[in-house]
């Protein structure tokens, strides 16, 4: 442990600490956490989400850790305390500038996802193999590095180590590398750094893969289709199906659930197809929509524009005859005017947004109408694809069972052509025995198929309800803030004119009260 430890109390982050870190500096920028040097345990920072710097040096932290909330963090100080693992970092996906120095960390990990980081200190640690310093080749954006201090420092090759597996490096313990260094230490350690980019780059090509899989994936879900590219709904009938793994052993079978998978896969590719084509259907109705909303707001904004502009022009002159006028009588006619003018624009302005409102509550409601013809012809035509799985499954039990009781007919008999395993003997005991296990199977294949459908109609209906609740709420939203809008502007214009007849009731000339700005 630190020697601090013989002098000082250890603490915990809590809230009086932090409210005197406020006080002394601004919220968004909480240094040193009002200089303490007593920390042992970070806590109580998840009040403090839009924190871009953190400075917790010379303290005695043993763990990272509570820094998960700080999503915004792009620099971070935890040098010179007694952290021993490099952990508890995942969420600061924004951080740039990293400094453990000081500390008794072992080994470099836990920091896939630090991508932005850019200069990283990790000085005077406990640090013994170069091999550590490979780990960091996956920060692409890392130009600063610090490793002064650590025991593989000690090793003659460590520079060009360094240099050459960190081509993108600028500076390396305070010193710039140089082109020279660069160039000897790529030369030097070429065997060795190119079947590790050959390495990085098979990685690469896998994660890539892996995302376009996962992105093609997030696609077949919206389309409320996934999996239905091929045979996993059949294999997940058949995954939890223990009757039948003992039923594909009578004479047959095999082939007669070979010839099933063929054509149920068949359908659900028909179902996963039609499905893609109806999603690209159901957004280009909403994207058509949503530019048709576009369209009209446009013209209600150039609309509105037109007679604020006209207004603001007679306005304008209006309140310099008002501050200009000869005697009062003159003012008061003019004010009287100007007051006339705003109540006519005022009514303008609310009956142009009344007109919008109504051309957009009929566009909405068109709108809804569309989504719900087409969510309805998708379930229609969903449940007789499904229907077909149905009928396939039904048509399969029936020629199962026919061939399990001849089976069993066969086998009181003894005339089986084949030695059956002894646990697929067991259904073979009665009639009652074999028919109970090819009518569980039968309805472990129903309940999937039911699950599936239920899934892709709960999915529709939960779609149709979100985009119109949507396309109404935020009507109602930009109605609501358009209205307070005008009466905004419209009381602004308002005590604007009051404040005129302020200033000639204070005895103040009218000419005296202010040109226009």
């Amino acid at each position: 442990m630190s020697e601090l430890y013989n002098n000082i109390e250890p603490n915990v982050i809590d809230d009086e600490m932090l409210q005197k870190a406020i006080e002394e500096q601004r919220p968004e920028h909480i240094g040193k956490l009002a200089k303490r040097t007593d920390i042992l345990q970070i806590d109580n920072l998840w009040q403090f989400e839009n924190l871009t710097k953190l400075q917790l040096n010379n303290n005695i932290i043993e763990k990272i850790e509570a820094l998960e909330s700080l999503v915004h963090l792009v620099w971070l100080d935890l040098s010179f305390n007694n952290i021993e693992v490099i952990e508890g970092l995942d969420t600061l996906v924004k951080l740039q500038d990293l400094t453990l120095f000081n500390n008794r960390i072992s080994k470099i990990e836990h920091m896939d996802t630090l991508q932005e980081l850019q200069i990283f200190s990790i000085g005077k640690n406990n640090l013994t193999t170069l091999k550590d310093v490979i780990y960091l080749r996956r920060f692409k954006k890392l130009r600063t590095l610090n490793l002064r201090g650590n025991p593989l420092c000690d090793d003659e090759e460590y520079m060009l180590f360094v240099v050459a597996h960190l081509p993108d490096l600028v500076y390396l313990d305070y010193k710039r590398v140089s082109d020279t260094t660069r160039e000897v230490a790529v030369l030097k350690y070429q065997d060795l750094i190119e079947p590790l980019e050959r390495e990085e780059a098979q990685a690469l090509a896998q994660l890539e893969e892996e995302l376009a899989k996962q992105k093609e994936l997030e696609y077949h879900k919206a389309a409320f289709v996934e999996y239905l590219n091929g045979s996993f709904l059949f294999d997940s009938m058949y995954a939890e199906d223990t009757e039948a793994a003992k039923l594909v052993y009578l004479p047959g079978v095999d082939d007669l659930q070979q010839a099933y998978r063929k054509e149920f896969v068949s359908v659900c590719e028909d179902l996963f197809n039609y499905g893609l084509k109806e999603h690209e259907k159901r957004e280009a109705e909403v994207s058509d929509f949503y530019e048709s909303l576009r369209e009209a707001l446009t013209a209600n904004q150039q609309e509105g524009r037109k007679l604020i502009l006209d207004f603001e022009n007679r306005n304008k002159r209006r309140l310099y005859e008002i501050r200009n006028a000869s005697s009062y009588d003159i003012a008061e006619s003019k004010r009287a005017e100007s007051k006339e003018d705003i109540l006519q624009l005022s009514d303008a302005l609310m009956t142009l947004e009344m007109l919008t409102a109504d051309q957009l509550e009929e566009l909405i409601g068109d709108f809804k109408g569309n989504i719900a013809v087409i969510a309805s012809t998708f379930i229609e035509n969903v449940k007789g694809m499904i229907t077909q799985c149905r009928d396939l499954e039904n048509r399969h039990h029936e020629e199962l069972l026919e061939i399990s009781i001849t089976t069993l007919e066969k086998s009181v008999k003894n005339e089986l052509d084949e030695d059956l395993p002894a646990d697929v003997q067991m259904l073979l005991v009665d009639k009652n025995t074999i028919v109970n296990a090819v009518n569980t199977s039968h309805g472990i294949h129903l309940l999937k198929i039911d699950k599936r459908e239920s899934d892709i109609l709960s999915n529709t209906y939960r779609w149709q309800t979100s985009v119109t609740e949507k396309a109404i709420q935020n009507e109602i939203n930009r109605n609501r803030e358009r209205v307070g809008e005008i009466i905004q502007y419209i009381d602004n214009l308002q005590e604007e004119l009051d404040n005129l007849r302020d200033l000639g009731d204070d005895g103040v000339g009218l000419t005296q009260a202010g040109q226009l700005p």
